[in-house]
Parts: structure tokens; sequence; C-alpha cells
């Protein structure tokens, strides 16, 4: 074997090893959404898009999800290592499963209020929460506002309200043909979803939960306790590039959308951009998410949640909210300063 040959052997065999090198310290992460790829989808889909988590060595795939309860127990099963799950969704499974191995925690909040109101149409006489009493209400039996609303009930003294239970897709359209009085949903799903029916906004009432004494938080990310224990490093790295490319996102909303776009084609731009709008101007740059910080939480205020889902939620054992949360992973102050100044 002459030498120019071998030079050119170990050459190969050097970048077969940096090529190795390279994927070892690769973190694959399988994360699983709360819902179909909607405008605010792009929070995760841009930060995938444009590589942020690739330069943080993870090899992120997003999927869309049916529900914050399904996010959670797929993320529990060990079939995901990170998700995007109502906080209420992640608690009831603690209280509910007290001796399950591996219970997700939540390591950032992204709706730093519940997005959950009851919506009517104006013609119904609802204007405010004491309307409700003695209505006929409708809403999938998951759907996080009507899991939570008696909590919203307590707080406006509302009883006796009749549930009629259907599928996401027709909750809407019950309520257009008057077979219920109103709904729960989340205000940025089914507000824009009346409108795509052919409802105006200003024939709609909303009666957002935090708007009328409702404190609870809305969707966080969680993680294993696995994924937690064996690679925080990973965790924290996926952290800090989802709070870059929601920087991004909430500067630029319109250009975020083409990445929803990218997953789904048929989404209508339009609309989805003004749906992830919304949700950045209700529930991830609220007054409380500005107070707070974003990514952050407030220790009184979570334990009053705890105490609330509890109660509401009929659980089997109490919430413990030092089970649930661990702020332990979140980035910098510098890292978490993604909310434009008021």
């Amino acid at each position: 074997m002459n030498k120019r040959v071998f030079l050119s052997i170990v050459a190969v065999l050097a970048a077969t090893w940096v090529h190795v090198d390279v994927q070892a310290q690769t973190t694959p992460i399988k994360f699983q959404l709360d819902w179909r790829f909607e405008g605010p989808s792009a929070l995760f889909l841009t930060p995938l898009a444009r590589g942020y988590f690739k330069d943080a060595k993870l090899d992120v795939t997003v999927d869309a999800g049916s529900g914050s309860g399904g996010a959670v127990t797929r993320v529990a099963s060990g079939s995901y290592d990170m998700g995007f799950a109502d906080l209420a969704a992640l608690m009831e499974f603690h209280a509910n499963n007290p001796d399950a191995p591996n219970k997700p925690v939540a390591v950032m909040m992204v709706y730093n209020d519940t997005p959950a109101s009851v919506m009517a149409l104006k013609k119904s006489g609802i204007r405010q929460p004491g309307d409700l009493n003695g209505k006929r209400l409708g809403a999938p039996v998951f759907d996080a506002g009507r899991r939570a609303f008696p909590i919203f009930a307590k707080a406006n003294n509302i009883s006796n309200v009749q549930w009629t239970s259907m599928d996401p897709p027709l909750r809407e359209t019950l309520l257009v043909r008057g077979d219920i009085d109103a709904i729960t949903g989340f205000t940025f799903t089914s507000l824009l979803n009346l409108e795509a029916r052919g409802v105006a906004a200003s024939d709609v009432v909303v009666l957002p939960y935090p708007a009328w004494g409702v404190k609870l938080y809305g969707n966080a990310i969680i993680a294993s306790p696995k994924l937690l224990k064996e690679n925080p490093a990973a965790v924290k790295a996926f952290l800090s590039a989802f709070a870059k490319g929601v920087r991004e996102v909430i500067a630029n909303p319109a250009a975020a959308i083409a990445d929803v776009k990218a997953r789904d084609g048929i989404i209508n731009v339009a609309l989805e951009t003004r749906r992830l709008q919304l949700a950045i101007d209700t529930v991830i740059n609220s007054a409380n998410a500005r107070a707070e910080g974003f990514g952050q939480v407030n220790g009184p205020r979570l334990s009053l949640m705890a105490s609330q889902v509890s109660d509401a939620f009929n659980t089997r054992s109490r919430v413990d909210p030092q089970a649930v949360w661990s702020a332990s992973f979140l980035p910098t102050r510098g890292g978490l300063n993604v909310l434009p100044k008021k």
C-alpha cells in the first residue's frame, strides 16, 4: 500500500469518526402538541424550521395532537419525551394516578392565562356570567373550559346549567343552530370557528375565564421525568431554543404562519394568522405574563390552582403543586426576555 492510498483511508476513517461523534452528541426529542397544526403551533414549528433545535444539538420531531389529556398520557407512557398540555390536565393526571411511575412535569409556562371562555351569541340575551343560570351549555367532555367550569361557576354564582356533549367539530355548529345557548372553548379557537360559520365577531359574547375571577394557568411545556433525570441538559437546550423561536413568532406572526403552512398545506393562512395573534394578545403577552415573566409561575397562584383543580375535578388525591412544576430547567432571565414592552 502506497502512502497516498494510506492517507486516503485515514481521511475517510477520520471523517466517519467525526460523523459518528456528531450523531452521538445529538439528542432525539419526540414532542407532542396538544392539538392539530393551527396558528399557535408556530411557537414550536418556527424554531424547528429555522434550525434552532438543531443548533442546540437536538433532533426534534413535532407531532399534532388530539387534546391536552392525550399529550399528558403519551408523555407519561414514554411514547413522547416532551409535550404541550393544559396545566389543569397535568394536575388531574398527577392527582388521579398518585402511584404512576412516570408522571410528566411542567417545565415552562407558555399560556400564562387559561384561554378558556364561555361564548354565546348576542341574540341569546347572555351578557354576563349570571345570565348562564338555567342555560344549555355545550362542549366536548374533555374540553378544558368545561372541565374547569365549576371554578368559573363558583366564582360567579352560576348554577343549574345543562350540558350537551359533542365532538369538537360540532361545537360551534350547534351554537349557531340554536341547539345550545353557549359553549366553552379556547377563545382563539371557537371565536374564529364561529366566524368561519358565518357569525360576525360583533355578534359573539365572549366571557374569558381570567376576566371573571378564574386565575388558572393555561398550557405549559411538559417533560418526562426520565428525560429530566437522564438528560437535563437536553431539556434546558430545548427550552432555550424554543424561547428564541417564540421571540421571533411574537415579533412577526405573519411570517411564522409559513412554518405552519409547511406542515399542513390546507390551512387558511389569514385565519391562522389571526388565531396566532389572538393567542399572543390574550394568553402569551398578557398582563399576568408580563408581571410574572414569560415561562415562569407565581407560587401562591400555582398553589391556588392546585386546590381549585382538586375540588373541581374531584381528583382521587389532592394536587401537589410542587410535584407538577419545576423551574430548574428554564433559560436565564435574558433568555426568557421574549415579550415586547407594552
